[in-house]
């Protein structure tokens, strides 16, 4: 039977098949529907931790056990979870471990565009890489495998194109294979210096049998066209060069990226007259076939930035540039991306915004507190970097600065990284205040529950987080909870947090508009009252407008929050039921 499949449920298809037991993930997109999918499967075990580190080690735990495990991040979560990773490369496994990362070329959805294929050589970590939905279900499968035989953690890299496009996958049967035992091993499991000496002997000797066994595995694959011209390519860059090119160039794809083949690289540059790399980011596959001494052409006629495209592989390799696009008579005015009507977040930065405060942001939809209107946000680092960057500022420009910063940042934010920034904050004696976005749910990467939301992945109840009481926990005697809707309320209390001569924390506590257990109703509208003042306009309101005949309520877009009634001086917005 086949399937048409998101390249991400396929990876979740392949897990399943493979007998996987364990899964524990943090969302992130674009990985986050691995996840997801998952969950359909009664037969695994799945969370959403709290962090990718707490994930990595979850997996690494379940591995020990005797478990097939796997946990799925994007590349920047990697960054976090990259203690354990490098650490479990030297312990090895016992079931099979599988770590998905998701890499965002184009930056649609990250703050950076960095390329995962560096952590697999850093840390001595086999790497797949799929190019379709069909592969990322049949390379997860054979993932596990790979992992067992050779005793190591499997990485397999996507990309955004790869993980959100559907192709047809075969479905199969799952594997269903006994726990593997589990006995104490200190040697191998128990990482202090005198066996981690020991076992990056291992890993190094490992590292060679996986060379030798790149030369003819499954992975790799070459096709012979037209001999002129000869490509080395991986991933959705095989995708794009074969539409691009077809059988006027033949094709080396390695679906395995690292470690990379020698005699097959060598055995196929000699085939052909003239040999490029096509691999999007950075140039890993070139370096080493330059290092080997083989002339090819890379990133010197390629880019280094975003996402490639078939047209453009085209217009390189054969001079034909691809017809340009009609275009229209009329300008199309830009639509950047906006927080949505009834966002809870827009009352706190429209506040934060009329008292001038620098803020330090962080990573969320309430990112896009810093797009005009209501640009605020100074800062966006990391998954909880408000809080320690800000903690940084204060103690840079000294405590008079201090009272003119605060910290944004999430409630599943905050649990996954601003915990240990607030400690910090108490422990070095810190004033700063500390606003934590508290919207019942993790919003940006589509709604999956966290540790505050009382949920777990499945649904089922579990003990919810306390946010007021771990502030307290921690040292924070100054926690206030208030409503960003309540404009004149929450104005005053950010004034009196800032200028405490101690740290503080505002729970700014509003659920998600776009939760089904939200349930505004009605719409707002613009009376004779309106005096044109656009003071509505500075809460960057999709639903609200202005032009020559004045400001105007969009009712398709209005779904009556009723935050604007409370910014009118005038009255003279109403809202009607």
């Amino acid at each position: 039977m086949k399937k048409l499949l998101l390249g991400n449920a396929a990876v979740a298809q392949g897990a399943y098949e493979a007998g996987v037991r364990v899964v524990a993930s943090y969302p992130g997109t674009p990985s986050t529907e691995i996840t997801e999918n998952i969950v359909k499967y009664e037969e695994i075990y799945a969370e959403w931790a709290p962090n990718e580190k707490v994930a990595a080690e979850v997996a690494i735990g379940a591995s020990i056990g005797g478990a097939r495990s796997m946990s799925c991040m994007k590349h920047v979560g990697l960054n976090v979870m990259a203690d354990p990773v490098f650490t479990v490369s030297y312990t090895g496994v016992n079931g099979g471990l599988v770590f998905c990362v998701a890499d965002d070329p184009g930056m649609h959805s990250s703050q950076n565009e960095q390329d995962s294929r560096h952590y697999a050589a850093a840390s001595k970590i086999a790497m797949l890489e799929p190019a379709d939905s069909q592969e990322c279900k049949e390379y997860t499968r054979l993932a596990y495998d790979l992992s067992e035989k050779f005793d190591t953690p499997v990485f397999i890299r996507l990309s955004t194109r790869v993980s959100h496009s559907q192709s047809l996958v075969e479905i199969g049967e799952r594997k269903n294979d006994e726990l593997k035992p589990y006995e104490k091993n200190i040697g191998k499991y128990v990482m202090m210096p005198a066996n981690a000496v020991k076992r990056h002997v291992v890993v190094e000797d490992r590292i060679k049998a996986l060379t030798d066994y790149a030369e003819d595995c499954p992975f790799n694959t070459v096709e012979m066209n037209d001999t002129k011209i000869g490509v080395i390519t991986s991933g959705i860059a095989y995708m794009y060069a074969k539409e691009a090119l077809g059988d006027k160039a033949s094709f080396l794809k390695l679906g395995m990226v690292y470690p990379l083949p020698e005699k097959l690289i060598r055995d196929f540059a000699q085939k052909v007259d003239k040999l490029y790399v096509i691999e999007e980011l950075d140039p890993i596959i070139e370096t080493h076939v330059k290092a080997m001494g083989i002339e090819v052409i890379g990133k010197e006629k390629f880019t280094l930035l975003g996402e490639y495209t078939p047209a453009m592989i085209k217009e390189v390799i054969l001079g034909e540039a691809e017809p340009n696009c009609a275009e229209l008579s009329e300008t199309i005015p830009m639509r950047p991306p906006v927080l949505c009507p009834g966002c809870p977040h827009r009352g706190t930065f429209y506040v934060l915004k009329k008292l001038g405060l620098v803020v330090s942001g962080d990573i969320g939809c309430y990112t896009l507190g810093a797009i005009p209107p209501l640009a605020s946000v100074d800062t966006t680092i990391c998954m909880g970097a408000s809080v320690s960057a800000a903690l940084g500022m204060a103690k840079a420009r000294g405590n008079e600065f201090n009272k003119k910063v605060v910290s944004v940042i999430g409630d599943s934010t905050f649990i996954h990284s601003g915990i240990t920034g607030l400690i910090d904050i108490v422990y070095n004696k810190g004033n700063n205040t500390v606003i934590i976005l508290d919207n019942s749910i993790t919003g940006m990467t589509g709604h999956q529950e966290n540790p505050t939301t009382g949920k777990t992945i499945r649904g089922e109840a579990t003990k919810q987080v306390d946010l007021l009481m771990l502030c307290k926990a921690v040292g924070i005697d100054h926690v206030r909870v208030c409503d960003p809707f309540d404009l004149k309320a929450f104005e005053a209390c950010v004034k009196e947090e800032v200028e405490r001569e101690e740290p503080s924390v505002i729970i700014a506590q509003r659920p998600c508009a776009l939760l089904k257990s939200v349930k505004y109703t009605g719409h707002c509208t613009i009376t004779d009252k309106c005096k044109k003042c656009k003071l509505c306009m500075k809460l960057g309101c999709p639903a609200i407008s202005a032009d020559e005949t004045g400001v105007k309520i969009d009712l398709t877009q209005c779904n009556g929050c009723g935050l604007c009634v409370n910014v009118c001086p005038f009255d003279a917005i109403v809202k009607e039921d």
